[in-house]
């Protein structure tokens, strides 16, 4: 069954098949979804994905399911570009706003990065380093806009550059700033993927960075996946959406990435419309507009933010550079729904 039908009444039975149906279909699907698709409530998807995990059918994820095994698989791009849709929207709007003209990035492969990219392309002056086929697609039509390509060989499930020759071509490079999603992030662990290839790739694109920012979803918080491609403490930012209500573990992660330095940036489901209330912290503490703001990373960090115009140094920003914006001044993103969370003091 697809993403994206809806269905009439159903019995709990008949429901719980129709779940199971839209995770094989998708390798993963978020609460959200199949709580639309099968038109009932996210308590309820919660319950039946928890009864059948209990049957060894599926395994439950932070905010979603995924099959069992999910440590190893991998969705490709067909089933990928169906899930977190609005989610993903949300986060691309928001990380759109840390991108000023003329700057140099590099973007990496995934459907999140795939949005920003498309964002990207009012940017006047920019330079787009990427090893992904779709990026540089949102991106082709873009008259002030310079795309680079790296080279490689095509990994066709999710178009992008991989191999020796991707990598390779990122050797000498240095840009302000890398933008990348995954298919796991835990404060533990960092951001990690389940293709070996595309991880050895995002690892070169870090190099090639003075700062990085994560692009992931609430459902991706947690997730664990096979190789590790940029650790914790080289984490500059992480943007995602704010997850449900009840999943207290989502919070718990985003505290716990936000106490080992990483600045996070919540685009909740009003990003971009004006529409939304007041940022959510992790925690559920409401963060009014005056006191959003970023928060200095706490001891050594990797890099310092760079503002337009500014040449890193060695292994970081440059001394002395001004910090990021805070998300909600920026533009377009001033009514962006955004909670900044502070590493807590220890």
């Amino acid at each position: 069954m697809a993403v994206g039908v809806t269905v009439g009444f159903v019995f709990a039975a008949e429901r719980r098949q129709l779940i199971l149906e839209m995770v094989r279909a998708n390798g993963a699907v978020s609460l959200r979804e199949l709580a639309r698709v099968v038109q009932t409530s996210e308590v309820t998807v919660r319950r039946d994905v928890r009864a059948l995990e209990a049957e060894g059918l599926l395994d439950r994820r932070h905010g979603g399911a995924v099959l069992p095994g999910g440590f190893t698989r991998e969705s490709g791009f067909p089933q990928k570009s169906h899930l977190a849709t609005a989610e993903k929207t949300a986060i691309a709007d928001l990380a759109a706003g840390f991108v000023e003209e003329g700057e140099a990035v590099v973007v990496g492969a995934g459907t999140t990065t795939q949005e920003l990219a498309r964002r990207l392309a009012r940017v006047p002056g920019l330079t787009v380093v990427t090893n992904s086929l779709l990026v540089a697609q949102a991106l082709a039509h873009a008259n002030r806009v310079e795309v680079v390509m790296t080279g490689g060989t095509l990994r066709g499930s999710n178009y992008a550059l991989v191999g020796s020759g991707a990598e390779q071509s990122l050797h000498g490079l240095r840009v302000s700033r890398a933008f990348l999603s995954g298919s796991g992030l835990t404060a533990e662990r960092g951001l990690s993927t389940s293709n070996m290839l595309s991880a050895s790739v995002d690892r070169a694109l870090v190099q090639a960075a003075a700062e990085v920012v994560v692009l992931a979803d609430h459902t991706k918080l947690g997730t664990d996946t096979m190789f590790q491609t940029v650790p914790t403490d080289v984490i500059t930012r992480l943007v995602t959406d704010e997850p449900p209500p009840h999943d207290d573990r989502a919070a718990t992660e985003l505290q716990a990435l936000a106490d080992q330095g990483v600045h996070i940036s919540v685009a909740g489901p009003g990003a971009g419309s004006g529409s939304g209330p007041a940022g959510v912290a992790g925690g559920g503490e409401a963060v009014p507009p005056s006191r959003r703001r970023d928060v200095p990373l706490p001891g050594q960090r990797r890099t310092h933010p760079l503002g337009p115009g500014q040449s890193p140094g060695p292994g970081q920003g440059g001394p002395g550079g001004p910090q990021l914006r805070s998300a909600v001044s920026m533009g377009d993103q001033a009514t962006a729904r955004v909670a900044d969370l502070a590493p807590r003091r220890r």
